[in-house]
């Protein structure tokens, strides 16, 4: 046993791995050229010979080391072996490192796809492939599909974990894909708001000991609580989580207390979220928690602990790189073609969303703490101010000055607002621009229009490429009238910045005034793709296609208006009347309804469904219509008169009558009023009859002279009058009809007794003033129609009937028996005329006829 044992001389004890690094001589290709035998072996048949066993150096020098193989088969006795060989090996053998003479290598072996192992790997396959497919509907919105894969990846799991316990021992079965199929469909009924199963289905991740770190799972199972508002599970295993995940996670933990804070913050309990966010802000500070820090101590009104977690959240770091990075600092093209390739990367998108998201924070928090932390909101606005100035958002203490002035706007302080806007005109062009544009707009709502454009032109000048001052420039001149001028400004807004709504829409509203419906409604169009749920863009497109007489269309885009503000009575009421014109009176009565029940005083509304119950013959129900008519406009008879009547069409005749009687009382010169009232009172049989036909009768008399008064005006209008001093038959020389008409006139009242005698006219009346009292002597009470008061001076721009030249009022002629007196109601200006006897003197000539 002894006889295979060796021991190694002891002058090698120092180099183990001694003449690994020999070779033989032969083997050194370097110097193949300068060998004669070798090239001498190439160009003739020498070199054709059978190979010659080369004798491989030893390894160990000469020692032979057992190996523990029966074959005498030696191996050196380091790790560190021949490529493809050993020196026992190949002792008796050609050296053939590649194993080139062993032959082709036998075929592969048809595989068996009816084996269960085959079986199995093709089912583990195709879960894999659900769960992928799964993950990329979810990350495309498309949920259920999502759902769809992933549970069918968790049945076909199922069907090969039973599988595997059938052909192989439980411990082999793939617990990694197994988790991975249970969290993705948690995830996806989460995804889905299906709480309650996805709640379950981590339950089962969770439970299951076999799962390392399954424990990090509770923080989704903390967030879907959560979203149930389900807040104390929601902090119970948040804090789970929090105790199951070690401190070398130190950004999930922080992460973690960052959502406990928040649940705080939503149970009102801010001490503990103020407790939770302070750690974070002295362990690892961001934007989030500080904000958060600067709301808890707001809603407990702490004033020194918010200006201390303003300048903590000012002083968070936004690890991002400067602006100068981006610019070129030579003309080397090659740095200039890199520079340009980064400058819009992905990686410069998200440090720009995170400047924007820090400014955000920043502007929100001190616009929140301004008007707390001091006495006034301005003397916290200054003190933001400074402490903004001095870090590194120095571009923001402009912004935070124009939100000063829009605080003094929302406080209808105008003066302070302007005063405050005004500060930036000497300032750089960019806040220059925006002060300006916001003067502009000020004065523009205060229908400046001078100032409004004045300073628009300014804003424009400070920055050409300001889309708001361009849009307010269009503004003023829009106010203006010049329509296209307008339209040149919002184009030039639109091709600055092409997200500019407001110059989309103005520029709408522009094509609309000049009547080019076609490009109107594509500009609408276009803008209800970028603002999917506005009304006032839904408006406009079904305002548009109603004047392009398209009532389908129309009524169309005013059913999308009404599912997003469903309590519009505006377009409830619009959509109504497009039915009503199409002549459908059910819908239209049903929008209608709903106009009035939101607003319940637009008097169109009103109208028409008081006029559709009429139609419809339910007359007690108009009533109430109408009524509500008459307490928003009491001065309208019409609506008064309609409540009467459909008090009438009813039956209810005394209530109708009383109705009557109320409005003849408000409205005494009312015809329609007294007819009612005359046939009311004759078909019930009451004594009144006599009164209202007497009333009736005489406004009727007065309604036909007025007529006749305006119809004899219009005929007359035409020919030329001139001014006469008020003599009886005297003509101021004027060539017309009425000299004649006047001579037949004077000759009549000549023949009556007692006209001969002269009368002066007065000289002391204004233009348009009523004739006064005057005398007639010798007058004889008899039936005699007054057909006019002759007027001292010439009035030919409301005469209505010229009686011998002379413009005239009419009225009817009452006489008093007992006073001698002779009364006329005038017919122009609704006053009693009283012709005395013979006591007054008389002031105006009289022309009396015979009836």
């Amino acid at each position: 046993m002894m006889q295979n044992v060796h021991l190694a001389p002891e002058t090698d004890e120092d180099d183990l791995y001694s003449g690994y690094n020999d070779y033989n001589p032969t083997y050194d290709t370097e110097e193949l050229e300068n060998d004669t035998a070798f090239q001498q072996a190439v160009r003739t048949s020498h070199g054709r010979r059978p190979p010659i066993t080369a004798k491989i150096p030893s390894t160990a020098v000469s020692r032979p080391v057992a190996t523990g193989y029966g074959d005498g088969v030696t191996r050196p006795m380091t790790a560190v072996r021949a490529a493809g060989f050993t020196k026992g090996a190949l002792r008796g053998s050609a050296f053939d490192p590649l194993g080139q003479s062993w032959g082709p290598a036998p075929p592969l072996e048809a595989r068996n796809e009816d084996s269960p192992e085959e079986k199995i790997r093709q089912l583990e396959k195709k879960v894999n492939e659900l769960v992928e497919e799964s993950c990329i509907a979810n990350s495309c919105g498309d949920l259920k599909l999502a759902l769809e894969k992933a549970k069918d990846a968790g049945r076909k799991e199922r069907v090969l974990v039973r599988q595997r316990e059938q052909v192989t021992r439980p411990e082999n079965i793939n617990l990694d894909l197994t988790y991975s199929v249970l969290f993705n469909l948690a995830s996806q009924y989460s995804a889905n708001e299906m709480y309650a199963e996805a709640l379950n289905t981590y339950q089962v991740i969770v439970k299951n000991k076999m799962f390392s770190n399954a424990g990090r799972l509770k923080v989704n199972m903390g967030n879907i609580y959560l979203k149930q508002r389900n807040y104390s599970k929601a902090i119970k295993f948040y804090r789970m989580a929090l105790d199951q995940i070690p401190s070398v996670h130190k950004e999930m933990r922080i992460k973690i207390m960052q959502n406990i804070g928040v649940t705080f913050i939503k149970t009102g309990q801010y001490s503990d979220a103020i407790s939770s966010f302070e750690h974070i802000m002295s362990m690892a500070p961001n934007l989030k928690a500080g904000f958060n820090l600067i709301l808890s101590y707001f809603a407990i009104g702490d004033r020194e602990k918010m200006k201390k977690s303003f300048q903590k959240l000012i002083a968070v770091p936004l690890e991002i790189d400067e602006d100068d990075k981006y610019i070129s600092p030579s003309d080397d093209p090659h740095t200039n073609l890199v520079i340009e390739a980064i400058k819009n990367d992905h990686l410069r998108q998200m440090e720009r969303e995170r400047k924007a998201m820090a400014e955000k924070y920043i502007m929100t928090a001190a616009k929140l703490i301004a008007p707390v932390i001091e006495t006034s909101f301005a003397v916290g606005y200054d003190w933001c101010v400074e402490v903004v100035k001095a870090s590194q958002y120095v571009e923001l203490a402009n912004d935070l000055e124009i939100n000063k002035a829009i605080t003094y706007l929302r406080q209808k302080d105008f003066n302070q607002a302007v005063e405050t806007l005004k500060m930036f005109e000497k300032k750089d062009s960019r806040v220059k621009s925006a002060a300006a544009t916001n003067l502009s707009f000020l004065y523009y709502l205060e229908n400046e229009f001078a100032q409004a454009s004045s300073y628009a032109d300014l804003a424009v000048n400070s920055d050409r490429y300001n889309p708001s001052a361009l849009t307010n420039k269009g503004n003023t001149v829009f106010a203006n009238g010049d329509y296209e001028k307008a339209a040149e400004f919002y184009k030039e807004a639109l091709r600055n910045d092409c997200s500019c709504t407001e110059a989309l829409y103005n520029i709408g509203l522009t094509y609309k005034k000049l009547n080019r419906l076609d490009e109107a409604l594509d500009c609408f169009l276009k803008l209800h793709a970028i603002l999917r749920n506005s009304a006032q863009v839904l408006y406009q497109i079904a305002n548009v296609y109603e004047l392009m007489e398209d009532p389908s269309q129309a009524m169309e885009w005013l059913m999308q208006l009404i599912s997003v503000v469903p309590t519009d009575s505006r377009a409830l009421s619009k959509l109504g009347g497009l039915y009503d014109s199409e002549g459908d009176k059910s819908q239209a009565f049903q929008y209608y309804y709903e106009s009035y029940r939101y607003f319940p005083s637009n008097i169109e509304v009103i109208e028409w469904l008081g006029a559709y119950y009429i139609d419809t013959q339910f007359c007690e129900k108009a009533i109430q219509y109408f009524e509500r008519a008459s307490l928003i406009q009491p001065t309208q008879v019409k609506w008064q008169l309609m409540v009467a009547s459909c008090f009438r069409r009813s039956g209810n005749y005394q209530k109708a009558l009383d109705t009557y009687k109320d409005i003849h009382r408000k409205f005494p010169e009312n015809v329609e009023c007294l007819r009612f009232l005359v046939r009311l009172c004759t078909d019930i049989g009451l004594k009144e009859v006599q009164e209202y036909a007497t009333k009736l009768k005489r406004l009727e008399k007065m309604k036909e002279i007025r007529e006749q008064r305006i119809k004899s005006g219009r005929d007359s209008s035409g020919c030329p009058r001139g001014r006469r001093d008020g003599s009886a038959g005297s003509d101021s020389g004027q060539n017309c009809s009425a000299g004649s008409k006047g001579e037949r006139l004077s000759a009549q009242l000549r023949a009556l007794p007692g006209t001969d005698e002269p009368y002066e006219s007065s000289s002391n009346k204004e233009p348009g003033e009523c004739p006064w009292p005057v005398g007639l002597p010798g007058w004889r009470r008899g039936r005699h129609v007054l057909l006019g008061v002759s007027r001292s001076f010439c009035n030919t721009d409301k005469a209505s009937r010229d009686l011998g030249g002379i413009p005239a009022h009419f009225g009817l002629l009452t006489v008093d028996s007992e006073s001698n007196r002779f009364y006329i109601c005038c017919f122009s200006c609704s006053s009693n005329v009283t012709i005395c006897s013979e006591t007054q003197t008389p002031s105006m000539w009289i022309r009396l006829a015979l009836k």
